[in-house]
């Protein structure tokens, strides 16, 4: 039936390549798309992925599904739109030479269709409207449709068959050309039913809107790998090539071309996680430490646990929660099917130091399992972080090697999350909850992982909305969720297990628990494991040996006397801590600050070179093997209080809400080490609180409500780890309102303010998993937001509600030659280090961001011309200092300090008597 010379003749790609004219015939397309979407599935998917496709089919109907959809997924190719279709560069000879086969071939007339409304029928929608013709179900033809990576809808799949019946069948008024079309779609659609091992359309089954979206990122991954000539465009590792025009589909060996593709695709090992030995100690194989009984009780617990869901582990700072996550994802990974994970932290700092430990875990299992594993760092300066660049690539690593950490750069961009071993801001999960063209792989990628979500506490009601409907996802999928907190309020907490078990079961599934008040508790260290619908949570850890309590002490004073009670403070020796809410405050104090004094500033309004530094030697002084000076005095912003473990003698605090307040007082006397006689009782001091209020500042950063109960609660002496929970939960339970006189208005104003923030979450967010048989996922990505599309960074701050800001590369010019701010001219770097001199404006300056994009364009064209072939620097845009390392933009002057970093203010208001 197929070996007709018309069916043959079908093309469904051309190119010219060196002036040889090239094509691949359809149906090896589609030959190649099953045989790639099956072993994807059979080999490349993990168990638990697999069990989430298949849903309630059997594995040989799920086998037959897949099958199907790689065989079908462009069959609209085979219409006359689409063989009509000018190539991609309008090569008028490479054109005239495939009409001329196709008219060799049986297809008289086609050379003299005009369809004018061709692009009304692109080649997914017009396969899911021959689909439809043909009897196909609604959730399995809708995967063909959107596997360019968005959906439509039913309705217009139906209408354009109608309205454009001769995109599909040319010449609709000449009855053979109308029959051989409709022939060939035939003849197509019955192929594929044979491939797929179907005896009639009957045979295909329903789907839930979850079976269908990891269906079509399978598919839309399948059809990217069989549409790839070569492994990231080395000629020397083919994958499926396009043929010369003089050869035909007889010429074509698909299982040989197939088999050869694989090998050179597959360049690592796929990770199958052996169950953990809980009679040895597994934390000392891993790290070389005994194992504490906080880690030790919930690693056992754990290991219980029949179908693991959600984890939520609720500890104090520095009791080795990472540690217990990352021996929980190789459990979970065991117990559920997994052969990764994902690591999401709040910032790029954090990320980075996450994924050094992170890498370091994974070496081990490599080395113990002598294999080779991918990994990925996710965030918009993965390319800078030296431990991630210096890495082998995959396609370097001997096979022999004993066992390494690669990076495989085939799974880059929108195929990163592919990545079975990540590490990233916690914006990449996050952005499974928005409307984004071909979200479909994300969906994928994160539903083969064990997903761990650490600093949980640090989201707002915008960022929670997205986290919420993340949490729903990877419960359709039965994805296990490890949630880390030191400071949890317990509405999160049970709006989390909520979400997922929402998603996993449906609106009528119910938390199942033993404990009575698990909605309320406030037991502390605590772990809370949804296992199916049963809630578990561990209360009882003993006393906990790194007790301690301590002094709250609140501080009025203005500026220059509070740096005189600091240096006062650390007279003897010491290291000051000074934590506060704006980069400006910080700036404004580390100026003040005497020159025999040491001192290190840390926020984000810093070069990124110059940033990185400052976090690896702030470790390097004060962090766990630190070796501390004898008089510091550290100032930054709220970069200090996420996980960096570093350790203060005394800490200075502007006020905040009380899970940030405990979050910084665990930067305080964190490891055992000998301290100066005055400094040996833990002490933290508040500022920013006045009889009138917090301040201008900390109030635009913080909600007042919030600070006024955190002022309300905040005890003289507070007592580690014991008064964390209960601190916490008394600020954010609404309860506790009852106790303050006059809090109701500015609780109505926090409400309305969380309220708006969720309205807006919503707007761009999908919809709860559907898991009805026969949902499908037209209009899943209904109104999607266009400027977030092809934008990673404007995707990004979608789902954290950041304004828009500028980056740009901060270079200074002296006598006309241009120079990195640490004085190295251009001329003598690379481009890849140029484009590390990165910056971010302060939003403050650049009101009118499209006018200061306009003015920085003009200047960096102007001065950078040769930029714009280069892979680095196109598209930088450039602001140049000048020898004082100052520059104006707009209406504002902008100063660059190594020290204190970039400092702006009205036009001629800089001191710069104020350098550092």
């Amino acid at each position: 039936m197929l070996n007709t010379r018309e069916i043959n003749a079908l093309w469904a790609k051309k190119n010219v390549q060196d002036g040889v004219y090239q094509w691949l015939p359809l149906i090896t397309h589609l030959t190649d798309a099953k045989n790639v979407i099956e072993y994807l599935y059979n080999i490349w998917l993990s168990d638990g992925q697999r069990k989430a496709i298949a849903g309630d089919l059997s594995d040989e109907a799920a086998h037959q599904l897949v099958r199907f959809l790689g065989a079908s997924h462009d069959i609209g190719k085979g219409s006359a739109a689409f063989q009509t279709q000018p190539s991609y560069r309008h090569d008028k000879g490479l054109d005239d030479e495939i009409m001329e086969e196709l008219i060799r071939n049986g297809f008289q007339g086609i050379a003299d269709l005009n369809l004018a409304s061709r692009r009304d029928s692109p080649h997914a929608l017009a396969g899911e409207a021959i689909l439809d013709y043909f009897g196909v179900p609604e959730s399995i033809r809708a995967i063909i449709g959107g596997h360019h990576g968005k959906p439509g809808d039913s309705k217009s799949v139906k209408r354009d068959l109608n309205v454009h019946a001769s995109n599909y069948f040319g010449n609709t008024r000449d009855p053979q050309s109308k029959a051989l079309w409709e022939s060939i779609q035939s003849s197509l659609f019955a192929w594929t039913l044979s491939e797929a091992g179907y005896a009639s359309v009957d045979e295909i089954p329903e789907v839930t809107q979850p079976q269908a979206v990891l269906l079509e990122g399978l598919l839309i991954m399948a059809d990217w790998l069989a549409s790839s000539e070569f492994l990231n465009d080395d000629p020397e590792k083919p994958l499926f090539p396009l043929i010369s025009l003089n050869e035909t589909i007889e010429d074509i060996e698909a299982k040989t071309r197939f088999q050869s593709a694989m090998t050179n695709w597959t360049l690592e090992d796929n990770w199958n996680p052996t169950k953990v030995d809980l009679q040895a100690d597994p934390y000392k194989q891993r790290w070389g430490f005994d194992v504490r009984p906080v880690q030790a009780k919930m690693t056992q617990a754990i290991a219980k646990a029949s179908d693991p869901g959600v984890v939520i582990v609720e500890a104090p700072m520095g009791i080795g929660k990472t540690e217990i996550a990352l021996l929980a994802v190789e459990q979970l990974a065991y117990q559920t099917g997994r052969n990764g994970v994902f690591i999401g932290l709040p910032t790029q700092a954090t990320t980075n130091a996450m994924f050094s430990r992170a890498e370091a875990w994974l070496a081990k299992i490599a080395a113990e399992n002598h294999e080779q594993y991918n990994i990925r760092l996710m965030h918009g300066k993965a390319q800078f972080n030296q431990d991630y660049t210096q890495l082998p690539r995959a396609q370097n690593v001997d096979d022999e090697q004993d066992g390494a950490v690669t990076v495989n750069a085939w799974f880059s961009g929108k195929k990163s999350i592919l990545t079975e071993f990540t590490v990233g801001t916690i914006d990449n999960l996050l952005l499974m909850g928005l409307k984004q063209k071909h979200l479909f792989l994300r969906h994928l990628g994160f539903s083969g992982k064990v997903v761990v979500i650490d600093e949980a506490h640090g989201f707002d009601s915008y960022m929670n909305k997205y986290l919420y409907k993340a949490l729903e996802w990877l419960g359709a999928y039965h994805v296990p969720v490890i949630i880390l907190s030191a400071t949890l309020p317990v509405a999160k907490r049970q709006q989390m297990l909520t979400s997922y078990l929402l998603g996993k079961y449906g609106a009528r599934a119910k938390i199942q628990s033993q404990v009575p008040d698990w909605e309320t508790t406030q037991a502390y260290p605590l772990l809370s494991l949804l296992d199916g619908m049963e809630l578990v949570q561990e209360t009882d850890f003993g006393q906990l040996t790194n007790g301690s309590e301590v002094q709250i002490e609140y501080l009025q004073a203005d500026d220059e006397a509070l740096v005189q009670h600091i240096v006062a403070e650390i007279a003897d020796g010491g290291i000051a801590g000074v934590i506060v809410n704006t980069v400006k405050r910080a700036q404004e104090l580390a100026a003040l600050i005497p020159d025999d004094v040491n001192r290190l500033v840390l926020h984000s309004a810093f070069l990124a070179p110059d940033r990185s530094a400052r976090e690896s030697e702030l470790l390097d002084l004060i962090g766990k093997h630190g070796k501390r000076p004898d008089q510091m005095i550290i100032i930054g912003t709220q970069v200090l209080e996420q996980s960096l473990d570093i350790d203060f003698d005394v800490l200075y605090t502007d006020i905040a809400p009380m899970d940030l307040i405990l979050q910084r007082i665990g930067r305080l006397h964190r490891h055992k080490i000998d301290r100066p006689q005055q400094l040996q009782t833990p002490k933290t001091f508040i500022l920013g609180v006045a009889d009138d209020g917090y301040g201008d500042g900390n109030e635009a950063i913080y909600s007042k409500y919030l600070l006024a109960k955190t002022d309300y609660f905040l005890p003289k002496r507070i007592r580690l780890p014991a008064d964390i929970s209960p601190l916490v939960q008394a600020v954010y339970t609404e309860e506790t309102d009852t106790e303050i006189v006059g809090i109701d208005r500015l609780r109505a104003d926090f409400d309305a303010l969380q309220e708006e923030k969720e309205s807006r979450a919503q707007v761009f967010q999908i919809h709860q998993p559907k898991l009805k048989l026969g949902s499908s996922i037209h209009r899943w990505l209904q109104r999607l937001p266009m400027d977030v599309n092809t934008n990673d960074q404007k995707a990004a701050a979608a789902v954290r509600d950041i304004q828009e800001s500028i980056e740009v590369v901060l270079l200074k010019q002296v006598n006309g030659e241009k120079f990195l701010l640490d004085g190295r001219a251009i001329s003598q770097v690379s481009a890849q280090e140029i484009a590390q001199q990165t910056i971010r404006l302060p939003n403050a300056v650049t009101p009118n961001i499209d006018r200061a994009i306009d003015e920085l364009e003009r200047a960096t064209r102007k001065q950078y011309s040769q930029w714009e072939t280069n892979v680095w620097l196109k598209g930088a845009l450039v602001l140049t200092l000048d020898a004082q390392q100052q520059a104006t933009l707009g209406q504002w002057q902008l100063q660059y300090s190594g020290v204190t970093g970039l400092q702006y203010a009205k036009e001629d208001t800089i001191d710069e008597t104020n350098e550092l």
